[in-house]
């Protein structure tokens, strides 16, 4: 079976739930990690939530497989895991993919813009 994008998102936007800012602000207060996987330079050129965790989409499995030398401590399956990107894309398709490898608590914020808390602008590099 192929798959496309549009067959990917369809699966994980109906495996992730999709939650605003003010219920992500909720879970974030009782303990849930705010993941940002939103490239480096992505996170240069717009800020970030303030207190987000930071992993790239494209270093995900490794940092979330417990049996890898790569393995992102705060990642845990027992901890809930509101995730965000850009606009929400990439945020669904590592929804999925965190709920395949057992974890079961994952949300789907959406883009940095639906965070309602507060943020840390970008640094200017100055001159």
């Amino acid at each position: 079976m192929v798959l496309t994008v549009k067959d990917m998102m369809a699966a994980a936007n109906a495996a992730v739930p999709r939650i605003d800012g003010a219920r992500a602000q909720q879970l974030v207060a009782e303990g849930a990690l705010l993941l940002d996987l939103r490239d480096t330079p992505e996170l240069e050129r717009a800020g970030r939530a303030s207190g987000a965790h930071h992993i790239p989409r494209g270093m995900l499995e490794f940092r979330a497989d417990p049996d890898t030398p790569f393995h992102d401590p705060e990642l845990r399956k027992d901890r809930v895991i509101v995730l965000h990107c850009a606009s929400g894309g990439r945020a669904a398709l590592a929804g999925k993919l965190l709920k395949d490898m057992g974890y079961d608590k994952v949300y789907n914020l959406g883009g940095l813009a639906d965070w309602t808390g507060e943020r840390i602008e970008p640094v200017d590099p100055g001159m």
